[in-house]
């Protein structure tokens, strides 16, 4: 029981500070967690798409890879890279029909879920919590536009460092770091944009040598923030906060 309830008050925290639910009032979101059940996905867990596609998640703690995949030349490429906080599948609670993919747990992951039709009743009988939903979703739709527009547009080199920019942030010291994607292997960096191991391997070691990173045990250090901002102007996206 006392562990049911540290469950419960750790997902209120999260989801008090998440995207999606923060500005969501409070009985509203005490509604919501008491109908979620509580799961573990084991790191490395692979769940297809269609395996979930009754039950909407949300994300308690630990990262969740959405991957597409070419049954034929087995090239993948990540969609999402979901966290504390969000939600999957968006796209079976809108239209029933879950996404072409695959969800692989990149971390032991603590998640809530809930069947999707009763997601969409609560969505239907608290129409003011669109007021956090849809910007949440556009800001999943423009994701996915970026990742188009990468794939579509730009070189190898390109895609990194857009990848790499979207994920620094500033800390106290204004120094940049990486969030999210920092312990990651080059395999799965590589799936983020569309390529291979060997490629972005490579493209990290050139770095390496122009002192622009530095790779210490799967973590990279960046050096040199304005050679990777020259690398992202043409495509607009904002420097780090």
């Amino acid at each position: 029981m006392a562990n049911a309830l540290a469950g419960r008050r750790q997902a209120r925290d999260v989801l008090c500070r998440s995207r999606l639910f923060g500005h969501v009032e409070g009985a509203l979101l005490d509604d919501m967690i008491n109908r979620f059940q509580f799961e573990t996905w084991a790191h490395g867990r692979t769940v297809p798409a269609e395996d979930v596609k009754d039950r909407f998640h949300v994300i308690v703690s630990g990262r969740l890879q959405v991957v597409q995949i070419n049954q034929e030349t087995v090239r993948m490429v990540t969609l999402f890279l979901l966290a504390q906080g969000d939600a999957y599948d968006l796209l079976q609670l809108l239209t029933g029909e879950p996404c072409e993919g695959i969800f692989e747990a990149r971390d032991n992951l603590d998640v809530l879920s809930l069947p999707t039709d009763e997601a969409r009743r609560w969505i239907s009988e608290h129409p003011e919590f669109n007021r956090t939903f849809l910007p949440y979703l556009g800001h999943q739709m423009r994701a996915l536009s970026q990742l188009a527009g990468d794939l579509a547009l730009h070189d190898t080199e390109t895609r990194l460092a857009h990848l790499i920019m979207r994920h620094l942030e500033k800390d106290e010291h204004g120094t940049p770091r990486l969030k999210l994607i920092n312990n990651l292997s080059h395999e799965v960096l590589a799936e983020m944009i569309g390529s291979v191991r060997a490629v972005v391997n490579r493209q990290l070691q050139h770095w390496r040598k122009a002192g622009i990173v530095k790779l210490n045990h799967g973590h990279i250090q960046i050096n040199k923030l304005e050679a990777l901002i020259e690398r992202v102007k043409r495509f607009q996206l904002p420097a780090p906060k």
